[in-house]
């Protein structure tokens, strides 16, 4: 059970967050399914007024919610045909040692998602190619010469069957 600053009542672990209504999820939901909406269109589309609207858009900003805008693109377009999920093995020497192979991966360009997982392996990164020769020079250039390395295991995708950008949010709607 978690105590409520804003409420006072207590709250499960799964719970929505407090604070946020119908009218919120849906600025939510809309502005995932297109960042570029107008003030005014997103009013429309929640059903409330232009001046509300706006301010529980900057509301959700600084609380966090929203924490940026961009455009999706698409990366075979882009000449990223490879798309390779590494599972990285490391020396867990210290949690000093961590926390500098977390800020060498950040700096990579070329991996687009890094997460810290159980299981075998330590982190998981999602990296994005032109193609298997680069692909290649990176993971042995690049790669095994991180901070704390031990070895990488790569597979590759071999087709997208969903790459959803949107986070679900069916749990807010109570």
């Amino acid at each position: 059970m978690l105590s409520s600053p804003e409420s006072g009542k207590t709250r499960n672990p799964g719970d929505p967050p407090v604070g946020l209504d119908r009218y919120d999820v849906a600025i939510l939901a809309e502005l995932q399914r297109d960042a570029r909406l107008s003030n005014a269109e997103l009013a429309a589309r929640i059903g409330l007024s232009a001046a509300p609207t706006w301010r529980r858009v900057r509301r959700l900003e600084e609380q966090g919610y929203i924490t940026g805008y961009r455009a999706e693109l698409d990366r075979r377009r882009l000449g990223l045909g490879v798309l390779a999920f590494v599972r990285v093995d490391t020396e867990r020497a210290s949690g000093a040692a961590m926390r500098e192979l977390e800020d060498a991966v950040r700096a990579l360009p070329e991996v687009v998602a890094c997460h810290y997982v159980s299981g075998s392996g330590t982190f998981e990164l999602q990296v994005m190619a032109t193609d298997l020769d680069a692909y290649a020079r990176f993971s042995v250039d690049t790669l095994l010469n991180l901070p704390n390395v031990k070895d990488i295991h790569t597979r590759f995708s071999l087709g997208e069957v969903k790459a959803e950008a949107a986070l679900p949010l069916t749990h807010l709607r109570g």
